[in-house]
């Protein structure tokens, strides 16, 4: 008799089958993301090339055009190229950026450590480091966790309300100091199960997660607010905190109505299939106890010595953090890591970059040759579109650092709207993320079923091109031409 058995392959020849029998899903996956990414960096150049051409064509010998000198164009390729590195591979940019800093202030300009530490963003990284460590506390002991159900019980059954409920809440957490990503990361989970169980689409409650974190992220008190805040601050034209906070509350609230009727017409706001709507939220407990009453005061204190008192947040936070560290001293080594270094390295490095580049004149040359383009109104706009395709690729951060000066020269040689403007090009940096390529759009795509990722990546890609098209324009239109702000 035969044996008919099944007989394992030797190591090298399983090595060799699991080599061949790559998941085509992940193969066209990378793919999409690769031809995304060459057609974004080709887009960039092009524009590059629009706003050089015509500065470089006309620049004269005696001095009177602009055009980048050698000493501006090597800096420039470098912080290029830093962007495509940082785009392709997991290499925080941040640490390319000092490590830039150093190579070309030294070698090239003759610049010593001090002189290129000139600039390093001191009050941006305190503002980081204390804001994240305390919600770092927050999360841990569950505080996050008792706002979030408190929440979701005030609906009492009406569970259309759920996506505006999640809406509110991270727009709350990102308002409050926590980084987007990090509001996603806490309430996708339970929003996208409530989704399941109300049988709404899980990529509708995805986008409101994503668009209420948005909502949030530039208020006062927030990272990315104070980041453009100061950047705005230290290049000459400071702009409105509350008005930019407004602007990003409105554009994000303006997309999520409009994500709705999309979805209303589509006739997509429920799924087919579902568990029914349960309360087992009800059965676990929502008042806060302990640390959690001590953590929610502390946030209240945090608030009124930010927004009363004016003192600033980072202090503050810091303060706050190690009050509520003396509470568990066993676990310093858990809240110490929760503090985002990535992101501390990320501004650190890239701020400390772009002030290079402006110490050297690059942001005022390209500025200056952006306005050669015609009327400044459409150069916002064209600076829009940019750093909005760029965002959805690359770190929304870095970007902000990088384009933000740029608003400088242009908003002094025009009659333009200084908080409009910089809010549009800040508001069309963020509100873009949420591609499956960014950190809150893949969230998104983690916490719904297996079966349903694949289906979701599609529509969350779908989507995502539409916010890109739309979302610039939209804020442009809203804040630059109107002078609202």
């Amino acid at each position: 008799m035969t044996n008919t058995g099944f007989k394992a392959a030797p190591p090298a020849e399983q090595e060799a089958i699991a080599v061949d029998t790559v998941d085509p899903r992940r193969q066209n996956r990378r793919t999409k993301r690769n031809l995304l990414i060459v057609a974004a960096v080709a887009f960039i150049a092009v524009l590059i090339a629009m706003v050089a051409s015509p500065a470089l064509s006309s620049a004269e010998p005696s001095g009177t055009g602009a055009s980048l000198t050698t000493e501006q164009v090597i800096p420039l390729v470098v912080l290029v190229l830093m962007f495509i590195i940082a785009t392709k591979w997991p290499v925080n940019i941040g640490v390319m950026g000092l490590v830039a800093s150093f190579g070309i202030g030294y070698f090239m300009l003759g610049m010593d450590d001090k002189e290129i530490l000139a600039d390093f963003p001191a009050s941006i990284v305190l503002t980081i480091i204390g804001v994240t460590y305390f919600f770092s506390m927050a999360q841990h002991n569950g505080t996050i966790d008792i706002i979030v159900r408190n929440c979701v019980r005030a609906v009492r059954g009406k569970t259309m309300l759920l996506p505006w409920v999640f809406f509110l809440v991270a727009a709350a957490l990102t308002s409050l100091g926590t980084f987007s990503p990090a509001a996603v990361a806490l309430l996708a989970p339970a929003a996208i199960g409530f989704a399941y169980e109300s049988r709404i689409h899980p990529l509708l409650m995805g986008a409101f997660i994503i668009n209420g974190s948005h909502a949030g992220g530039f208020s006062p008190l927030s990272v990315s607010g104070v980041l453009v805040h100061d950047i705005a601050m230290e290049n000459g034209f400071p702009v409105s905190a509350n008005a930019l906070f407004a602007a990003s509350f409105a554009i994000n609230l303006i997309l999520s109505i409009l994500t709705v009727i999309v979805f209303a017409v589509m006739g997509k706001l429920r799924t087919s299939a579902g568990e029914g709507y349960t309360e087992v939220e009800e059965i676990r407990s929502t008042c806060p106890r302990g640390q959690q009453i001590y953590t929610l005061v502390l946030i209240g204190v945090m608030l009124f010595c930010a927004l009363v008192l004016r003192l600033p947040i980072g202090f503050v936070a810091l303060s706050a953090g190690l009050l509520l560290a003396l509470l568990n001293i066993k676990d310093q080594q858990k809240f110490v890591a929760g503090i985002s270094w990535s992101t501390v390295l990320l501004v650190a490095g890239m701020i400390t970059y772009v002030s290079l580049l402006t110490h050297i004149g690059v942001i005022d040359t390209l500025a200056h040759m952006a306005l050669a383009l015609g009327a400044p109104i459409l150069i916002a706009l064209v600076l829009c579109y940019v750093i909005g395709i760029g965002s959805a690729f690359a770190s929304s951060t870095a970007l902000l650092a990088a384009f933000i000066p740029l608003a400088g020269p242009l908003l002094a040689v025009s009659s333009l709207s200084v908080s409009g403007t910089v809010a549009a090009i800040a508001i069309s940096a963020t509100v873009v993320d949420v591609s499956p390529f960014s950190t809150a759009g893949a969230l998104v795509v983690a916490n719904v079923r297996e079966s349903d990722r694949t289906r979701t990546y599609k529509q969350l890609m779908m989507y995502a091109g539409a916010v890109v098209l739309i979302a610039p324009a939209l804020s442009w239109l809203l804040l630059v031409p109107t002078g609202i702000m």
